[in-house]
């Protein structure tokens, strides 16, 4: 496959993702992030990235939880989280490719911990610790949309925290599409 086009698929998740972060309402949050880690998944499995790409599967199935968590009692629950890990830690086994498939491991592992708080100020705080490993894997793995979403995802996340306030951000609630 052109590899400019795989490098374009990239370009389109980062749109996502600034988009994203410039979302008060938690739901529509994991919503443009659900659409973006789908299009960085077919990205990095055409780029045989595939640590990387089934990592992002699971940030999908977790937004996925995490939006239903309010109808379904048990996907909000710590035992969901740590099944979240756990499976990811199974997945970072059966793809290893050395040491850089630890990155995306320790990325979707601290952000998973961030979003089960169910408050903005973790869910950002844990995306800037996760957004570095990311990053590297991002760089190693030449998927420079990726790495590109990575850099923007940290200003904007501290645009965001600039925008509505850290103390406004401290809701731990998880809002419907359209409130803010």
């Amino acid at each position: 496959m052109n590899e400019l086009f795989i490098q374009a698929i990239g370009f389109v998740g980062v749109a996502l993702f600034i988009i994203s972060y410039q979302i008060r309402s938690n739901r529509a949050l994991f919503l443009c992030q659900l659409m973006g880690c789908l299009v960085f998944c077919v990205q990095f499995f055409l780029m045989g990235a595939y640590t990387g790409a089934l990592s992002l599967i699971v940030n999908i199935v977790r937004n996925i939880l995490l939006l239903k968590a309010d109808k379904w009692k048990w996907a909000g629950s710590k035992i969901t989280l740590a099944g979240v890990i756990g499976l990811l830690a199974v997945i970072t086994v059966y793809t290893w490719a050395g040491w850089p498939s630890l990155l995306p491991f320790a990325s979707v592992a601290v952000t998973s911990i961030g979003y089960w708080t169910r408050n903005a100020q973790k869910i950002r705080l844990t995306q800037l610790l996760g957004s570095p490993c990311t990053l590297l894997y991002d760089l190693i793995i030449h998927s420079w949309g990726g790495a590109l979403n990575e850099s923007i995802t940290i200003i904007s996340i501290l645009v965001s925290i600039f925008r509505f306030g850290w103390k406004n951000l401290g809701e731990d609630s998880f809002e419907t599409a359209g409130q803010s």
